[in-house]
Parts: C-alpha cells; sequence; structure tokens
C-alpha cells in the first residue's frame, strides 16, 4: 500500500526479542499511520488500569506517511504511552535529523514492552533489534548518551545511512514524571513524561539505522507539488517571521496581549519582558536559524552566548516556552540565565515547562509558609540548584519530581496548583485567551496548547480572544486537522500552509487514498473518540476537563477573567459537536 511498510516491530525487553506483525491495509486506511495507528495499538494492546511505570505499559514510537518524503515539514516523529504524569493518554512529538532515520528502518510502529534486566541500549534495522549493554552509560547526560549511542551501537551494513537515536537522561532514570526523550542534542519529545516510560523499562537509548524508503503513488506529481508549495510557502508571513525570530517573537506578542502568564499565574504582563525578549536575545548575542530536515521555516534558534558568566554557552533554545516559564513565572530577568536553565534540563532530561511552573509553585510555597526552603522570584542560582534537586531526587526535589498533583496535595496547596489532569498549561493565559482555556481543559494529554493551538486564530483575530460565542466549532475544526497532521505526522508551524485542501492534495498524492475534507474529517473523529475512550477507561471523570479554580476566581489586574459558566458553556458545546454525551464521559 502506498505510504506505509505495512509493518510493526514488537520489542520485547523482559526477554531480549522480538516480532515482526503486518498491520492490514485496512487499518492504515482508517487511521492513516503515524497517531492513528499508535492510539488503536495503545487501546488493543495496554492493559486497563496499567501503573505507567510499569512493565506492562507499552511504549510506541512511530513515523507517519510523509516521513522520508519530500513533503516539507514532515520530518518529526510521535511517542505515544501511558503517562506517568497525568495517568492518561499521552503523545510527544519532536523533529530534527532523527525522524528520518527511525524511518529508514521500514516500520509504521515500533513498540516496546517488558523491563530489560540491566541498563540497555536497543539497535532498530529493518531486520529487527540488538540488545546491548547500556551499564556503562547509565548517569550520562542526554548530550553524552547519544553521542555514545550512534557511535557504540550502529549497525555496521554500508547501504544502512547514518544512524539517529533517542535517548533519556538521568532524569529519565530517576524516573521524573515530567522526563523528556531527546534526541538530535536538542529536541524534545517533551511532555508528559515519556522519557520516564522509557527510564522504567531501563531502556536508555534506542538507536535507529536502515534502507527502506516508503513508495509514493504518484512521485513525479509528488515532486512538482512539493516544488511548487516551497515557492509560495517561503514567502508567507507566518514562516517568515518564524525563520527571523523563531518561537522566541512569541514574548513581545503575548505581553501585548496581556496573557504572558507572570509570577506563578498573578499576572499577564512581565514587566521586564523586552529584557527576555526575542528581539532582545537576537541583538545580544550569536544566533543562527536552525531548521529540521524538510523544513524552510527554520524555527530553531543556534545561539552563541556572547556576554555574561555563561559567555560560550551553545544552545538551541531558548523556545518561548521555556522563556515563559522560567522568565514569566519565575521572575528571570536576563535571558542568558534562562538558556542556561535551558541547557540544564536538557542535559538532565526533563520538561522545561513543567520544571520552571514547579519551580514557581516552590516559591509560592516557601511564600505561604508551607515549605522551608531558600528560593525566591529571580534568583537564577537558587532556582537553578533547584532544578538541579528535582533532577537528581534529592530532598524537596523528590517531592517535586512526581509532578503538581503530589506536590501540591503534600504542601496543602491544592488551591493554588496551576494543571490541568496533572500537567501546567503552556504560555497562554486562559483569562485572557477564553478558547485557549477549552483548549487546555479539553486536551487529552493535560493543559496542553499544542493538539489545537488554539492561540493562532485567537491572536489573529480569526475569533475574538475575550469572547465565548463560536469557540467550540473553531476549536474542534482546528483539532480535527492537527489530528490528521498528527496521524501523517507533520509539524504544526505548517498550519497555516496545509488547509484541508492542501491535505487531501498531499494525502492522495503520496498514499493515492480517497482524501475529501469530509472522509478526513471523519477520520479525525475517529481518533478522538478513540483517544477519549482510552482515557475515559482509565478513569476520567468530568472535573479532568476543569480549569483550576483560582482561574474563575481570580481576575488579572487588566480586568480579563474566565467564569465557570463560560467555561461550562463552552464544554458543553464542545461535547456536542463531538457527538460525545452531555458531560463529556460517553463517546461512540
Amino acid at each position: 500500500m502506498h505510504g506505509f511498510y505495512g509493518r510493526m516491530l514488537i520489542v520485547d525487553l523482559s526477554r531480549k526479542s522480538f516480532e515482526i506483525e503486518a498491520i492490514s491495509d485496512e487499518l492504515l486506511e482508517t487511521y492513516l499511520g503515524g497517531k492513528g495507528i499508535a492510539t488503536r495499538i495503545l487501546l488493543d494492546k495496554n492493559p486497563v488500569g496499567v501503573d505507567p511505570l510499569s512493565e506492562d505499559n507499552h511504549l510506541i514510537f512511530a513515523t507517519g506517511p510523509l516521513c522520508g518524503s519530500r513533503v516539507w515539514g514532515s520530518c518529526r516523529y510521535g511517542v505515544f504511552t501511558k503517562s506517568p504524569l497525568t495517568g492518561f493518554y499521552v503523545e510527544s512529538y519532536s523533529g530534527g535529523k532523527v525522524p528520518e532515520a527511525i524511518d529508514s528502518a521500514g516500520f509504521d510502529a515500533i513498540v516496546f514492552k517488558g523491563r530489560a534486566g540491566q541498563p540497555t541500549v536497543a539497535s532498530i534495522y529493518p531486520e529487527g533489534v540488538r540488545f546491548f549493554d547500556a551499564t556503562e552509560l547509565w548517569g550520562a547526560d542526554t548530550f553524552e548518551t547519544e553521542a555514545e549511542a550512534k557511535t557504540r551501537y550502529r549497525v555496521e551494513r554500508p547501504e544502512y545511512g547514518k544512524p539517529g537515536a533517542v535517548v533519556i537522561g538521568p532524569a529519565g532514570e530517576k524516573l521524573l514524571r515530567f522526563a523528556v526523550i531527546e534526541n538530535d542534542k536538542w529536541r524534545s519529545a517533551g511532555r508528559g513524561g515519556v522519557g520516564a516510560v522509557m527510564g522504567s523499562k531501563l531502556l536508555k537509548a534506542v538507536v535507529f539505522q536502515g534502507d527502506r524508503s516508503r513508495a509514493q503513488a504518484d512521485p513525479e506529481g509528488l515532486a512538482q507539488y512539493c516544488k511548487a508549495f516551497s515557492k509560495t510557502g517561503v514567502e508567507n508571513a507566518g514562516a517568515k517571521a518564524y525563520k527571523a525570530l523563531g518561537t522566541t517573537m512569541m514574548v513581545a506578542i503575548m505581553n501585548k496581549a496581556q496573557a504572558f502568564p507572570t509570577e506563578y499565574w498573578k499576572s499577564g504582563v512581565c514587566d521586564h519582558w523586552e529584557k527576555i525578549s526575542g528581539q532582545r536575545f537576537h541583538e545580544e548575542h550569536d544566533i543562527k536559524p536552525s531548521a529540521c530536515a524538510k523544513c524552510f521555516m527554520a524555527c530553531g534558534r543556534l545561539a552563541t552566548i556572547k556576554k555574561g558568566r555563561h559567555k560560550g554557552l551553545t544552545i538551541e533554545g531558548p523556545e518561548y516556552e521555556t522563556i515563559y516559564a522560567f522568565g514569566g513565572l519565575c521572575l528571570i530577568d536576563e535571558i542568558e540565565e534562562i538558556a542556561y536553565l535551558n541547557d540544564l534540563c536538557d542535559r538532565f532530561g526533563m520538561d522545561t515547562i513543567t520544571t520552571g511552573n514547579l519551580c514557581a509553585f516552590t516559591i509560592e510555597a516557601v511564600r505561604r509558609g508551607k515549605v522551608d526552603y531558600d528560593i525566591e522570584y529571580g534568583n537564577a542560582d537558587k532556582i537553578a540548584g533547584l532544578v538541579e534537586k528535582i533532577a537528581r531526587r534529592e530532598g524537596i526535589g523528590d517531592i517535586l519530581a512526581e509532578g503538581i498533583i503530589h506536590a501540591a496535595q503534600a504542601w496543602g496547596l491544592e488551591d493554588i496548583a496551576v494543571h490541568v489532569k496533572g500537567m501546567e498549561p503552556a504560555g497562554y493565559d486562559p483569562r485572557v485567551m477564553k478558547g485557549m482555556g477549552l483548549a487546555y481543559g479539553t486536551s487529552d494529554r493535560g493543559a496542553c496548547h499544542l493538539r489545537t493551538t488554539f492561540y493562532k486564530p485567537e491572536l489573529a483575530g480569526m475569533t475574538s480572544a475575550d469572547s465565548i460565542e463560536g469557540k467550540a466549532e473553531l476549536l474542534v475544526d482546528f483539532e480535527d486537522r492537527l489530528n490528521i497532521f498528527d496521524t501523517l505526522i507533520l509539524c504544526r508551524f505548517y498550519r497555516d500552509l496545509y488547509t484541508w485542501e492542501e491535505l487531501e492534495k498531499v494525502i492522495s498524492l503520496v498514499t493515492g487514498l480517497p482524501a475529501s475534507r469530509a472522509e478526513l474529517r471523519a477520520k479525525a473523529a475517529k481518533i478522538a473518540s478513540m483517544t477519549r475512550k482510552f482515557n475515559l477507561r482509565e478513569g476520567l471523570q468530568p472535573k479532568d476537563d476543569r480549569l483550576p479554580k483560582r482561574f474563575h476566581r481570580e481576575v488579572l489586574a487588566t480586568g480579563h477573567t474566565l467564569t465557570s459558566d463560560e467555561m461550562e458553556r463552552m464544554l458543553g458545546e464542545y461535547y456536542r459537536a463531538r457527538g460525545w454525551s452531555e458531560n463529556g464521559m460517553a463517546v461512540e
């Protein structure tokens, strides 16, 4: 079948064995690969109620039918499992160069089960798996691990391309519930604790290589399409903005919108925002655009710090979300210090959004007399010290390593803890951007900004940020289209370029499958309901779709608020649009 390998690799780490199973054309046509196939596998294979850190939780890597092709924005992979942070479904995606190495092994999905007897590296290639003892790498940071894994554990065959590796650092080994999986040094499958699931399986790294490629329905037509797409795409205003400043441009945009979360969600405006803005960052440091394979946007910032005590530090980043988490929530007013904290998190292998939120939450706990610990807003050294304690599970860090729900309960601060389903929101205050409130509440993996990227239509004026009228219907349209993105697997930043009409064209050229807008929306809705079913069977309750009460109780100084009645109305409209029961608890 065009666009697919029709193969799934099942890796049993307990037995050091593997099986290669066929994936039927019917399943591939129904779910289009990527998220669709991975979620179906997870629903079928995971035991109900399984402990996310037990050997029975499955960890799935997948690429989509566009990976390895000429399609722009297609060099991405996804990771799917049950989250140790939320106890629900989690999906996480990453780009770089590694996705094409993963794809060259020739599988639509790679499924890990069991637990190794010692630290292990699995080397994946078209014929199966080789297992290596990684005891010597246990404790190494992500940078060292990736470099060593690609050198030590590659399969030496001249026909294979360059190997790629996905790895965990000490945070994953210590089972931090928000540990990430890293690749290409600075790229992360970053949210929900997928790195902790790798760590629970004693899987230090996975190396991928091969010589396989996906057959295309119309290779010549696809080549012509991609050539024309790039000519128009590079002139797109959004593409130019990402290439110029990357996501750092959002610091200025969000402060202007008065929705930049500051001082642990007390304010929507940061007094020192200009000092940590993308403009200042680019003026004072050596910044070059950096791109994944098959990308003309180059949103990454390959930065070398030129001044201060971190002079000489090279990092791809920091991204907007890291700046908001440490610069806004923690009130750090030097971009160089935020870059350093980003580097620290990358080496340990921990999610910067959750880490920054937890640091700010700790500062609030200290201020309220709930915790005796030396830390304060704006003190980069003390915040860095807390990051290290969390990564190593030392003292107070052991409490925070379990996530916001555990820490809030331990300190009696559930009333101020900001999260949905145990995951902290991204840098968009829902009291200002009400559609983002709905996006946070309905996201299957917790308070996520990427499942719908609904900040885009609210900032662009496609819908009024302060109104709830029509929000649910528009959000479902965005969510459906981005569910198709995640089956393919496409980069979110191409959302303005791959409209429904363009998706129809590219899917037809690659797979030959019928792909009208109506057919694609039906597939997207099926995937949304399937994902919801997973969460319902894992214990999802109506309260889990709600926002923290303080978002309804506390009005920002600018007067912005999101009432509980407004949230309930949006949720009800969303459930109806999805065809679910009135409280979202029944799914056909």
